[in-house]
């Protein structure tokens, strides 16, 4: 146990400098659609089940809890994001015997058609566009003991825009540590997440018609060099507590610090309260500690959600709904399904 919290400590010192400072860099991170969470159960608890998150919502949160479920699961999900963007996500993991667990998934970005303008259309020329943005990802997790567990998520990352388009690839690392110090229920996390190249815009759309200043040669087409950005990558420590009042009813408390290069420093609570593993209710809640004078600095408020799991025939199907309050933009609402075999 005191090696692996050496490990734990190790890597987060290490690991701090790249993230000092991040919040002198707001908004200039590639690849945003990464930050959008998925799941109605973690987005519920507002993002702070790195230690307790479990099933395939844990490819997102943390992949190294994915090795803690076995047999065979897939899962759909459906997210109304802001500015009436839908988001959806689905993925299928199975766990393998003497290997480690294994997960394929998708996020999606649906986005309603932009109107192409120009410097002599600025109002739109008749013409639209479909943005797309599209997050696949390859993830593989495993047991180092009956309380270790370390994962390993690989994102390829696509957007296109009109004309242009871009592409990179991210990399995700966990490692959880279930019952530490003997505890029963205690769990601590460590994930390193969007770690990658940096991505680029390129495409027909960058070339523009001008004339050179000396005059020396005609209007001709020329290309514009767009600019490279560094992925958000974040840095995110977590526990967990799962409080066994008795055979039916439990209470699973969390909480995770985000460090990012991007953004300041974010601390999320969240609870879960199970009857009868069965039945479920959540919340949760995110502050800013670095931003506590400006009230606009976060758009989302409390978090809520119920879910229920139900055995048919061997069968395990879990419906979960997560509700999310944002400012200036209408709230989220998250619905859930996954199967397990």
């Amino acid at each position: 146990m005191k090696n692996t919290l050496k490990i734990f400590i190790i890597l987060a010192l290490a690991i701090s400098t790249i993230y000092a400072g991040g919040g002198v860099r707001n908004g200039t991170g590639a690849a945003s659609q990464l930050l959008i969470p998925v799941g109605a159960r973690g987005i519920a608890m507002n993002g702070s089940s790195l230690a307790g998150s479990s099933g395939l919502e844990s490819v997102y949160w943390n992949p190294a809890n994915l090795s803690f479920d076995e047999g065979t699961s897939v899962l759909f999900s459906h997210m109304s994001y802001i500015a009436d963007i839908g988001v959806t996500y689905v993925g299928v993991s199975t766990n393998i015997d003497g290997f480690g667990a294994l997960a394929f998934s998708l996020k999606s970005l649906a986005i309603d058609a932009i109107n192409v303008t120009t410097v002599e259309n600025p109002d739109g020329n008749g013409q639209t566009f479909q943005p797309t943005f599209m997050t696949l990802g390859l993830t593989f997790s495993r047991l180092l003991s009956d309380r270790i567990a370390v994962g390993l998520t690989m994102n390829y990352i696509t957007e296109k825009l009109g004309l242009v388009s871009a592409n990179s690839v991210g990399f995700d690392i966990g490692i959880t540590y279930r019952n530490l110090a003997n505890i029963d229920g205690l769990g601590l996390a460590l994930a390193l997440k969007n770690f990658g190249p940096q991505m680029k815009y390129d495409g027909s759309g960058l070339y523009i018609n001008a004339t050179p200043s000396t005059l020396e040669r005609g209007e001709a087409a020329y290309k514009r060099d767009a600019m490279s950005f560094e992925l958000p990558s974040l840095l995110e420590i977590g526990m967990s507590y799962n409080l066994v009042f008795n055979a039916s009813n439990y209470l699973q408390l969390a909480g995770t610090y985000q460090n990012a290069n991007y953004y300041g420093d974010e601390v999320r609570l969240g609870m879960e309260y199970g009857l009868n593993e069965m039945f479920f209710v959540r919340g949760g809640y995110m502050f800013l500690p670095e931003m506590v004078d400006n009230e606009d600095a976060n758009i989302y408020g409390l978090t809520a959600g119920l879910g229920i799991k139900y055995d048919v025939g061997g069968t395990k199907i879990k419906v979960d709904y997560g509700f999310r309050q944002t400012k200036f933009f209408e709230d989220n609402h998250i619905f859930t399904v996954q199967i397990g075999l």
